[in-house]
């Protein structure tokens, strides 16, 4: 019996696939088993065209494909290399994994599987050596400690099992700019396409912009029509924190899942789903098999949601856990999953129905009800977890003093650098417990502060964890080891009251 390896998609996983032949005598039939679907059955055709096409004879045998484990639905057109190789050539092969969509005349094509396949085994330790089309190599080349070996069609890929070495390829590097910290390499862009020099006036939320951006802190924008909420949200995304190499890889493999062709920039994602989307494509969903939506990619970037109030309030309401716990679970009939859901989220929304309320030149036109029943749509646990609040009034156009996304991105990037040089694996905004009581230590005097604002305030214990994790950010931007009390205090101002 022969076999090599091959894998399939679960989700946003991916399991190792034996797939293995036999070719007894009886009469000629070709089958193939093991609970593959129809993607993976019409290969049939293709791979017995590629083979006759290609100066080989189809054996006149009883031909049994089998995909194991049997137990586990296998899909992708990426099987049909293996399967025309094990009908080739005798061949067992266990240190390789083979994947490639064959064309009726032998040519070998890139599938949108192949890249998060390879990336989900390399990441787990499953896959050291792969044999794939050319034209997945400018992808997969991005993917550290494996080796790649391509190949153009099928003549190439039987003649790869004697000349190994012939179809070697190189490993590319990211072409993005970098910084090293500890030894550890992270990549940024510096290409400020939406500049915050065109916001006019707005310090406050200039300033709370950037305190949410080096910390990765969740931030509600409450201001006047027209204020500048969206043009702030929209530069925000410019001045966030630069990527490690395996956060780029998954931002891609996400992307590739939902067809989006990765450009492998240092680039965090921007999700900004409308606020009359369905629960399912911002959660994810599907109603046999679950698929990612877009809490999922917003991983590691940014999840937008203008226009708050008006988002279902089921939706809303579900928005708390992946804000939480940075982790959203899915469950179908026939199928679960877990992904991360580290982001951070951006709320804008108007403080009543007109959008006057903080307005000096325009009058309110809603009453005390009104007002009331508007704010009523955000609950109270759902406005707990947003670490920091911004009131925004009229803009003055006369103020022309402005900081820009460059000199904005710079304090990140200082603020950055103090965060992974204290040996953090998380921003601040993301920090558990047990790293909060590490990393935000406070004297006695900051304490006694502090427990001041909790009677005030009526704080929560998420709100006075919050309250911590932003004192950090605003220390590190001011490159202070250790919180001090003007810290401290700016970050209470930036609770919701």
């Amino acid at each position: 019996m022969r076999h090599i390896l091959s894998a399939t998609l679960e989700n946003i996983d991916s399991t190792p696939i034996s797939v293995e032949a036999s070719l007894t005598k009886g009469l000629p039939n070709f089958s193939i088993v093991g609970l593959a679907n129809s993607s993976i059955l019409e290969s049939k055709d293709r791979v017995k065209s590629a083979l006759l096409t290609n100066s080989f004879k189809f054996p006149p045998k009883k031909i049994t494909i089998n995909l194991s484990p049997s137990d586990i639905k296998k899909s992708g057109s990426h099987f049909d290399l293996a399967i025309a190789l094990l009908i080739a050539i005798d061949i067992n092969i266990d240190d390789i994994f083979v994947f490639g969509e064959l064309g009726l005349d032998g040519a070998l094509k890139d599938t949108n599987s192949i890249f998060p396949i390879v990336l989900s085994l390399a990441k787990n330790n499953l896959l050291k050596k792969v044999l794939i089309p050319k034209s997945s190599y400018e992808k997969l080349s991005k993917i550290p400690n494996i080796e790649i070996f391509v190949v153009e069609n099928l003549k190439e890929a039987i003649d790869f099992f004697d000349n190994r070495e012939k179809y070697r390829v190189k490993s590319s590097k990211f072409e993005s700019n970098s910084i090293e910290i500890d030894s550890e390499k992270y990549y940024f862009e510096d290409n400020f396409e939406l500049d915050f020099a065109d916001v006019k006036s707005q310090k406050l939320a200039k300033r709370a912009s950037l305190i949410a951006s080096s910390g990765f802190h969740n931030i509600l924008l409450e201001g006047v029509a027209g204020s500048g909420k969206s043009m702030i949200a929209k530069r925000l995304k410019y001045i966030l924190p630069p990527m490690s190499k395996e956060e780029i890889l998954e931002r891609a493999k996400l992307e590739s899942l939902v067809s989006i062709e990765p450009d492998f920039k240092a680039n965090r994602s921007f999700r900004s789903p409308h606020h009359s989307s369905t629960r399912g494509s911002i959660f994810g969903g599907g109603s046999k098999e679950a698929k990612i939506g877009e809490v999922a990619l917003a991983n590691s970037g940014v999840l937008f949601f203008d226009e708050l109030p008006y988002f279902d309030r089921a939706i809303l309401e579900a928005l708390r856990e992946p804000l939480e716990d940075n982790q959203v679970n899915i469950s179908r009939v026939n199928s679960k999953v877990k992904y991360e859901t580290s982001f951070l989220f951006i709320g804008a929304l108007n403080p009543c129905l007109c959008g006057n309320l903080y307005s000096q030149s325009k009058e309110c036109r809603c009453s005390e009800v009104d007002i009331k029943r508007y704010r009523k749509k955000l609950s109270e646990p759902l406005l707990d977890r947003i670490d920091v609040f911004v009131k925004m009034g009229d803009v003055d156009f006369d103020d022309s003093e402005s900081i820009s996304s460059k000199e904005m991105f710079k304090m990140v990037l200082d603020a950055f650098s103090m965060q992974k040089s204290r040996g953090q694996k998380r921003l601040n905004g993301k920090l558990n417990e047990s790293e909060i009581k590490k990393y935000c230590k406070l004297d006695s005097e900051l304490e006694s502060i502090l427990n001041r604002a909790i009677k005030s305030f009526n704080l929560s214990f998420r709100a006075i964890n919050k309250i911590l994790k932003v004192s950090r950010t605003i220390a590190d931007l001011n490159r202070e080891k250790n919180i001090k009390k003007t810290h401290l205090l700016e970050a209470l101002s930036f609770r919701d009251r």
